[in-house]
């Protein structure tokens, strides 16, 4: 028996030691950060900046691949089933916590199949009306609304999407009767806004801005829960009237389970020490995000509590699963 336990104990050690050599090593060859939507949007320029910064802390090229397909489940799929290299991490956002809330079934765990490695920032949304809309803050719009039962239409860039959850969410808070319109993309979205088809929408603080400057929408509040530092003038919801409610759309960087916990331990390392540069810090604020890095642990634990809460909605909502 107690051979045994020196042949475990030796084992153990040698496995200890072979994960820390490994991790010493590590990269030796580019690493890839799969991204699940097009070029251009706010995870692949969030991927894309942490790519060009990781890659001088780790010494080899990090290059981000675009895997567009099935609201980011197509890449989530690449990343949870492919080989298991330590070369590959995956760009998390909103969606990754929205796809098991609207999908009946999906073909891995979205928190079990990860090993979450850190937050890259979170962003902002703004809620929208027309210019003429009646209504100067939210306790109006919630107001209106409510003397108006099922006569306002929200729009979305598509059901199950960050922004028509968010609306929803805001319905289930202040108990208003509003119908969703959903359209195909984000642009068709703020096109409806101005052509009067709808009468509200939220959506990124980045995407809207230029509208509002330019007086084509009014801004009535963003959905954070402190005011956002590019948009200081607008109130939240939740000092205008919807007390708690609180939405951010987040990045986060993550590799398969099984990752050694040392090559998890050097990248969350770089990661952090990047965020809190300032020149990363201008060019994430400058795309409508906050940086913000994390544990592994904690960003495993905001994971879990968003699916918990999108989950929540969609049932409230009797949003059709897909």
């Amino acid at each position: 028996m107690a051979r045994w336990f020196g042949f475990a104990a030796a084992l153990a050690a040698s496995a200890v030691f072979a994960a820390s050599s490994h991790a010493q090593d590590w990269p030796n060859r580019p690493v890839r950060i799969i991204v699940g939507f097009g070029a251009g949007g706010g995870t692949d320029i969030a991927a894309r900046i942490i790519a060009e910064h990781l890659s001088k802390s780790l010494g080899q090229p990090v290059v981000v691949e675009n895997r567009v397909g099935a609201g980011g489940t197509a890449a989530a799929e690449q990343v949870a089933r492919g080989p298991k290299d330590v070369y590959t991490a995956l760009m998390m956002s909103n969606a990754h916590v929205i796809a098991p809330a609207m999908y009946k079934s999906l073909r891995y765990d979205a928190v079990n199949d990860f090993q979450m490695v850190s937050m890259v920032g979170t962003a902002g949304l703004m809620l929208v009306t027309a210019p003429d809309f009646p209504a100067q803050d939210v306790k109006g719009l919630i107001a209106h609304a409510k003397k108006n039962p099922g006569k306002l239409n929200f729009g979305s860039p598509g059901v199950g999407t960050t922004q028509h959850f968010a609306s929803e969410f805001l319905k289930q808070m202040a108990g208003l009767d509003i119908q969703h319109v959903p359209y195909k993309s984000t642009p068709a979205t703020l096109t409806g806004l101005i052509a009067g088809e709808t009468q509200m929408v939220i959506e990124l603080i980045q995407t809207v801005q230029g509208q509002v400057q330019a007086g084509k929408m009014r801004a009535i509040g963003v959905t954070s829960p402190q005011r956002f530092p590019t948009v200081p003038d607008i109130p939240t919801l939740a000092e205008t009237g919807l007390a708690g409610y609180d939405v951010t759309s987040w990045y986060g960087l993550a590799f398969p389970a099984g990752t050694p916990a040392g090559i998890v331990d050097k990248t969350n390392k770089a990661m952090r020490e990047l965020l809190a540069t300032d020149a990363v810090r201008a060019q994430i604020t400058k795309v409508g995000a906050l940086p913000q890095s994390s544990t592994p642990e904690e960003l495993r634990k905001h994971i879990i509590s968003e699916i918990d809460r999108w989950k929540a909605v969609r049932e409230k909502a009797n949003i059709e699963q897909q």
